[in-house]
């Protein structure tokens, strides 16, 4: 077993007090438990509803109703926020084609629109419509944001959802770049009209410069250059305006960091359209922690609100667990460095693996079953709040976060290793800490209460067995 000396002062800014140049001269910068760095306050957790929540959809009440309690309940998942997918809808030629040979029958999205001269067909969808209309009656604070994979097969070069024969060009025919816009707008329109759910956030691209969406590919997937992206940006802003929508555009959800800034940094560069932006998406599939760095900075200077919007498991692992794990360390980069106040997973449920998902079930029957992700996720979902502050911690391992009261704290240790460590944690910039309760996920325990950490005069000692998370609930009081 390791031992790790850690002089953690939660709420304390060791390092910036040493770095930052606004502490030149402060006699205190570097002594504990004077200085303290409040980081981002947590905006909450969710999911996308793509591909999901149109299987499960079709499911009977009960086992919909057991579901989504487990997702949204505070005392479980305790997400409230999730992504509803309008769908563009493919060729009808092309159904239980291209796309049940790659993800599977939930990959085949319905659209609302068969032709350009079609009507509006309002039935459509109705599984995934079905989960969020019961998610918002289990959380009435939910929120909902509404995203494109790809326009109309009927929009575009290919004719295909899926994607350009190029995969590097775009998809959608520049004479539909309005009838485009106007078929978000609509959809966003109808669900606020009928069921009173307003979107806060409308994102019309997906992984947009992305060369990997490509005819009869694997789901829908289109290809947006940042020029087009931004072209389609003009139009969709006043649409939005014009239809009486609070809705605002997030944009660009492309996969990774360094495709973000690219194409933030040409959203800067053309100077219109930051301005008809109200909120900056990010997929974390990749990225450094430098490009971390780089990222906050810019959101932070250019004061748009933030999501870390859809990622998943990565990399070389031992184990569904131990892939989950690692997922968990990108959570506690994305929130530490990046300080993404939202971060949301991509799927929840699946059918043939137990890696992208916290529950693996059957499409067809309803029958699932909760796997060893959901406990990882809950240990930091269920305990971190919305509310509260998240608080720099000095390690990529640590994570923590303060109530609005300032009267309890929350500490998660994270262990990706083969070997148990124990964390030692310096407390000593508050004035009295107890260690109320304490919850651990490893490869024998499930979210499960344990003795609390030891305490000895202002140090906590943190047990972390090999493949572990634990989290710690404690009372504080300020100095």
């Amino acid at each position: 077993m390791k031992r790790i000396r850690i002089l953690f002062f939660v709420a304390l800014a060791v390092v910036a007090a040493c770095s930052s140049p606004r502490n030149a001269g402060n006699p205190e910068a570097g002594r504990s438990g004077y200085m303290t760095q409040e980081l981002q306050v947590i905006g909450g957790w969710g999911s996308s509803l793509c591909w999901w929540a149109a299987q499960v959809g079709k499911w009977d009440e009960a086992a919909v109703n057991c579901l989504l309690t487990a997702i949204t309940s505070p005392d479980a998942l305790n997400m409230h926020i999730f992504r509803y997918n309008i769908g563009g809808g493919d060729n009808p030629l092309h159904i239980d084609g291209h796309m049940l040979d790659g993800k599977g029958k939930r990959a085949e999205m319905d659209g609302f629109k068969a032709s350009e001269n079609a009507s509006y067909n309002w039935t459509a969808d109705a599984g995934q419509r079905r989960i969020m209309l019961k998610i918002k009656e289990l959380r009435p604070d939910a929120v909902f944001e509404a995203f494109s994979n790809s326009p109309p097969y009927w929009m575009t070069w290919s004719g295909c959802a899926a994607g350009n024969a190029d995969p590097a060009k775009d998809n959608l025919k520049p004479e539909y770049y309005d009838a485009f816009c106007d078929y978000l707008v609509d959809v966003c329109k109808y669900y606020k009209d009928t069921f009173g759910i307003e979107f806060k956030t409308l994102e019309p691209f997906n992984e947009a410069t992305s060369s990997y969406w490509y005819a009869n590919g694997s789901q829908e997937g289109c290809h947006f250059e940042p020029q087009t992206q931004m072209e389609i940006i003009r139009r969709l802003h006043p649409k939005l305006r014009a239809a009486g929508l609070k809705t605002v555009i997030a944009a660009s959800d492309e996969t990774n960091l360094a495709s973000f800034l690219n194409v933030c940094n040409a959203y800067i560069e053309a100077g219109d359209i930051m301005d008809k932006i109200g909120q900056l998406n990010v997929h974390t599939y990749s990225g450094t922690d430098d490009e971390r760095s780089v990222v906050r900075n810019l959101v932070q200077k250019l004061g748009k609100p933030f999501w870390q919007s859809e990622t998943g498991p990565q990399g070389r692992a031992n184990s569904p667990f131990h892939s989950n794990l690692l997922l968990a360390a990108k959570q506690f980069a994305d929130l530490r460095i990046m300080q993404a106040p939202v971060w949301l997973d991509w799927q929840l449920v699946e059918e043939n693996n137990d890696t992208w998902c916290l529950f693996r079930g059957k499409f067809a029957t309803g029958d699932y079953h909760i796997n060893k992700n959901f406990y990882v996720r809950m240990q930091i979902t269920r305990f971190f709040k919305a509310g509260y502050a998240l608080l720099e911690t000095g390690n990529p391992n640590l994570l923590a976060a303060r109530s609005p009261d300032k009267k309890s704290l929350v500490i998660a240790a994270l262990n990706t290793g083969g070997d148990a460590t124990i964390f030692d944690i310096d407390m000593r910039s508050y004035k009295s800490f107890t260690a109320n309760k304490a919850f651990r996920t490893s490869q024998t325990e499930n979210c499960q209460e344990i003795t609390p950490p030891t305490i000895a005069g202002a140090s906590m000692s943190v047990e972390s067995p090999a493949l572990s998370l634990t989290t710690i609930i404690m009372n504080i009081k300020q100095r």
